[in-house]
């Protein structure tokens, strides 16, 4: 659980921003391997993976800004600086970027919407490895025999056992994954598969949140993750259930047509 892997010629190599970038590469070659035997492009795979890669960055960096106002107005550099992300903000922006990106291209939303969410969950789980080896996103200090002890430079509170709130989000993305893939295997309705994806994302944060230690924003007795997370899951299962209905009355299916999972 160590962050600085190795220097060469004097740049550092971080655990946390090398998984992060392994999470990216399988994700894109597992959703480009998806893509033909759906009939999508994979040229626009890489295209839309670019774009949805640097509006995440800047949304998670905003929306960290937003929740820590006091802190960027004392200190501006951490609007630059390589910590302090909120994921919500990047997939909300991501998503922006993906819808204008579609329309402009004049393909279709859902289909790429449904490829690519099995692979941001793939992606996840090389994310929250790296959050393990950083010691961030790290949970409440307990007795229980179930813990984790981090060294002193981790960015988790060190000498300290803590609810290993990292290796339990990884496995939730695992079964998620597997369930989405899975899932995705029979033909859908286009938007089905990654309303699931936030769905399931949603209700994991909701319930991981109570055991985390490193976010302070709340709402009443919630942190605004776990309100955020709600309102996500809640919208989710409604729209699922809308794209259900609207295919149970004749509308067109999405292209997932099995094939490669």
């Amino acid at each position: 659980m160590h962050n600085e892997l190795f220097s060469i010629g004097g740049v550092t190599v971080y655990a946390y921003g090398l998984m992060i970038a392994l999470g990216i590469i399988v994700g894109v070659i597992v959703a480009e391997r998806r893509a033909r035997p759906r009939g999508l492009s994979s040229d626009k795979v890489y295209s839309i993976v670019i774009i949805l890669v640097i509006f995440g960055v800047i949304g998670s960096k905003l929306l960290y800004c937003l929740f820590h106002l006091p802190e960027v107005r004392a200190y501006p550099r951490l609007l630059v600086s390589t910590d302090g992300f909120v994921i919500y903000g990047g997939i909300i922006l991501a998503l922006l970027a993906l819808f204008v990106y579609c329309r402009a291209s004049r393909v279709n939303f859902g289909d790429y919407f449904d490829l690519l969410t099995p692979s941001l969950a793939l992606g996840q789980i090389f994310g929250r490895v790296g959050c393990l080896m950083a010691g961030c996103c790290y949970g409440h200090e307990t007795a229980s025999a179930f813990h984790l002890i981090f060294p002193e430079d981790s960015l988790a509170p060190s000498g300290v056992p803590l609810w290993p709130t990292q290796p339990v989000s990884a496995v939730g993305n695992v079964v998620i994954a597997v369930i989405l893939f899975r899932f995705a295997r029979k033909p859908r309705p286009r938007g089905a598969v990654g309303l699931l994806y936030f769905l399931l994302y949603g209700v994991g944060r909701f319930v991981i949140e109570f055991f985390r230690a490193d976010t302070q924003n709340s709402v009443g007795d919630l942190r605004m993750a776990q309100v955020i997370s709600a309102c996500l899951a809640v919208i989710s299962a409604l729209l699922l259930w809308l794209v259900y209905h609207r295919a149970g009355k004749g509308s067109r299916p999405g292209t997932e047509t099995g094939g490669a999972a």
